[in-house]
């Protein structure tokens, strides 16, 4: 196991108690539901028939981002590579079998976009690494459970503070690309290496499977292309305030803003 997922695996029940990763996901969700809202409006517009949106989350942690995208989408993959994330996420969808109204329910209750279903039914949340299109452990394309032929591709990939721990991020937006379908899009949010202070966005002691201190828009950009992404968009979508008083020379309090670059690309539809 990586020093990252002993990290997060002790960290798992927890998690969810910290503002800054609270205020992260909203941001994040927030900057997602046009989107949501448009690539669904587009499928229906396509098929005719309202069939929602089959979404990927890679890294999806407790599913804050999850359970908020959950009742915009008829479908969403939730993977994450450490078994204490995927082991809470399963106990909020358990939990909210059980309510007719969750939390992340209310929080969607003014959201631009189409409401499917409740968010616990169509959540399918996975604990591995991925690193195939192809994997059996992704749903089968053709819906039978025992299909070992080609995995599911979907209509949008969402992936959220996630890029920084990535050690080799080429081989992760390959995957990724090869895990749309055509004409399928990418939005992934994390945030931005805007020069030698963005490694205070971690305090010292968290820095344990930290590959960069946040992503550079340009050569983000370039590698997306690389790839195969089609119009390619990285841009600072919203920014996030966070303290910084564990790092040398600052004081009880001190405070950052640190910006959260999202990253658009689409495969090619033929």
């Amino acid at each position: 196991m990586s020093a990252g997922n002993r990290r997060f695996n002790d960290e798992a029940a927890d998690w969810d108690k910290n503002p800054s990763v609270q205020e992260s996901s909203r941001l994040a969700f927030n900057a997602l539901s046009p989107l949501i809202a448009s690539l669904s409006a587009r499928k229906h517009q396509a098929t005719g028939i309202e069939t929602g949106l089959h979404v990927l989350e890679v890294g999806c942690g407790t599913g804050l981002l999850t359970l908020r995208v959950a009742p915009l989408v008829a479908s969403i993959v939730a993977i994450d590579p450490a078994q204490g994330m995927i082991e809470t996420l399963k106990a909020k969808i358990d939990s909210s079998s059980s309510s007719s109204t969750s939390t992340c329910e209310t929080d969607n209750l003014h959201a631009d976009g189409p409401r499917t279903r409740s968010p616990n039914s169509n959540i399918l949340p996975i604990c591995h690494l991925l690193s195939d299109p192809e994997d059996p452990l992704l749903p089968p394309e053709d819906g039978d459970p025992k299909s070992t032929g080609r995995r599911r591709k979907f209509d949008l990939i969402i992936s959220h503070l996630v890029m920084h721990h990535v050690p080799d991020l080429r081989s992760f937006l390959s995957t990724l690309h090869g895990c749309l379908a055509p004409g399928g899009k990418v939005a992934l949010s994390d945030f931005e290496d805007f020069g030698p202070e963005a490694i205070k966005f971690h305090p010292p002691s968290k820095l344990k499977g930290v590959e960069r201190h946040g992503i550079q828009r340009e050569w983000m950009e370039g590698i997306m292309r690389e790839v195969g992404f089609e119009d390619v968009r990285v841009q600072v979508g919203w920014s996030l305030r966070k303290s910084v008083e564990m790092w040398e020379g600052c004081r009880l309090g001190d405070t950052m803003e640190f910006p959260f670059l999202l990253c658009e690309g689409a495969r090619a539809v033929v």
